[in-house]
């Protein structure tokens, strides 16, 4: 199964509350925090809701 490399590079101050959330189910809190998820319905879901503060490569 594929994976993604998700990683935040644009600050979480001043988002919208469930961005937040979403970025934080994620594993990521701080910019520059880096995750392998797994390439899923859920997963490309979130990041549709947050990609404009994210940077997501295939693994």
């Amino acid at each position: 199964m594929a994976n993604l490399k998700i990683k935040l590079v644009k600050s979480l101050n001043g988002r919208l509350d469930k961005h937040i959330s979403t970025a934080h189910s994620l594993g990521l809190r701080k910019i520059g925090n880096e995750t392998v998820q797994p390439d899923n319905e859920q997963t490309r879901g979130k990041i549709a809701q947050i990609g404009y503060l994210l940077s997501v490569t295939e693994e």
